[in-house]
């Protein structure tokens, strides 16, 4: 399988809380690349558990998160992952971004920011909360398909 010039080997998918965005982000990553590019995600602090509504709204497209254990980048760190070892890392909130380009600085790691809405909080109801969800996981998988055409 060939490589488009700028597709990294390696890419870390980063949000507040690694249980919504990002997630889903690294699932829909593997989906659509398999095992030619290795993606992880990580959010600023783990202080929550994967979400309910981007398990079932991943599970609509064929991505299984249920497994997904959250994780923060100094868990990251704590476990060994080096962040040098990614080429790439695409923050989806404003927090992630900063915290991104605070830890790339010195590894001359590229951070995109993708501006992917946050559904969590939006909706009355669980059809209201999944088409929220449903739309942050549509953004999510555009912007996969523009950066990492298949």
């Amino acid at each position: 399988m060939s490589h488009a010039p700028d597709m990294p080997q390696a890419v870390l998918f980063c949000c507040d809380h690694n249980a919504v965005r990002s997630p889903m982000a690294e699932g829909l990553m593997k989906q659509l690349h398999g095992h030619a590019v290795y993606v992880q995600s990580a959010g600023v602090m783990n202080d929550l558990e994967i979400d309910g509504f981007a398990i079932a709204v991943c599970a609509e497209v064929g991505v299984e998160l249920s497994r997904h254990r959250t994780r923060s980048f100094e868990e990251m760190r704590d476990w060994g992952d080096d962040l040098e070892q990614f080429d790439l890392i695409v923050a989806l909130s404003p927090a992630s971004q900063r915290q991104a380009q605070e830890m790339a600085r010195h590894a001359h790691i590229d951070v995109e920011y993708w501006p992917i809405m946050d559904p969590t909080g939006l909706g009355h109801g669980r059809e209201d909360k999944l088409a929220a969800y449903r739309q942050s996981r549509d953004q999510i998988a555009s912007r996969l398909r523009d950066r990492f055409p298949i």
